[in-house]
């Protein structure tokens, strides 16, 4: 009994040891900033129920229920912003979903050290620009008059071209451009689970007599599948969610009627119309619906390919 009564003290001390705190010490700021920043603010949704004053508070408003749902559901302008975000969604998810992997598996393959870390660098860099600085340089290259890409096209007998005031192809600078910056950021995902692919198999592939097209498409895309349909799942989520920033500094009276979308919809009735009512029924609105597609798209992915988020 004595030997056992010893020994608890000691098992506390163990425990103590090694309850991680190292661990819940780095995660403790970012899970305070999701708190504070992310959860917290969630109560306000409250007010896509009330009609919402200032004066006399979230509590003190008068609740209206589905009123403002309705009102966003069936407007005329409404239905035109719910079509532009989901067509500029659609067009962004498919364009943009392959680039990185193809990117990813191209540096992949790259067996020169120098090349391969210069490719890495040129493209990863413009994730690193400012959408600000982004979109001014956009309209600098872009200008009817003295923009460099109008300079070389009207070299070869075409333009001057419009960019950011011809609505027909104002999603196609928006989308390829987003394109351009975030393609390097976004492969780092796949350059990862790439670098864990069994050199066993390619070995054995190389045996067989595999060409470098084979080993890619029997070897590399199986080994790192599941990480596309993870980043897949994330991406038909995100169909909805268009940032406001880059799309709101592009947006101008020629494109309006192809480049208003919910997120600038949202600030626009919100934050300069002061209908808050009514701009936090919309942004709810986003938000379910991306949820939706999240789990509808993460049960479809589990049953046809067995990986899914939970």
């Amino acid at each position: 009994m004595k030997k056992t009564s010893a020994t608890v003290p000691a098992v506390k001390k163990n425990k103590i040891k090694n309850s991680n705190w190292q661990f819940w010490a780095i995660i403790a700021l970012p899970m305070i900033y999701a708190l504070v920043f992310a959860y917290i603010p969630m109560g306000g949704i409250i007010i896509a129920f009330k009609d919402y004053s200032i004066r006399k508070g979230i509590m003190g408003s008068k609740w209206v229920g589905l009123k403002y749902f309705k009102q966003f559901l069936t407007s005329t302008s409404s239905v035109t912003v719910i079509k532009n975000t989901l067509i500029l969604g659609l067009y962004s998810f498919i364009a943009s979903f392959p680039v990185p992997i193809l990117l990813a598996l191209g540096i992949n393959e790259v067996k020169n050290r120098v090349f391969k870390k210069t490719v890495q660098m040129v493209t990863y860099a413009p994730y690193f620009i400012s959408i600000v600085v982004m979109v001014g340089m956009m309209r600098q290259m872009m200008d009817p008059r003295t923009g460099i890409i109008n300079v070389l096209l009207q070299k070869i007998g075409v333009g001057p071209v419009n960019f950011f005031g011809d609505a027909s192809i104002f999603r196609s600078v928006y989308v390829w451009s987003g394109i351009w910056q975030t393609m390097g950021y976004s492969s780092i995902i796949y350059v990862a689970a790439l670098s864990g692919v069994s050199l066993e198999l390619q070995e054995a592939a190389i045996v067989d007599g595999a060409t470098r097209l084979k080993r890619i498409l029997h070897v590399d895309i199986p080994a790192i599948m599941p990480t596309i349909v993870i980043m897949l799942i994330f991406g038909c989520s995100n169909i909805v969610s268009i940032g406001m920033d880059k799309i709101f500094l592009m947006q101008n009276d020629l494109n309006a009627s192809v480049s208003e979308v919910i997120s600038t919809f949202v600030y626009k009735i919100g934050v300069i119309n002061s209908n808050f009512g009514f701009s936090t029924a919309a942004g709810l609105f986003q938000s379910l619906v991306a949820f939706v597609l999240l789990v509808a798209v993460n049960k479809i992915a589990k049953k046809v390919t067995e990986t899914s988020l939970w």
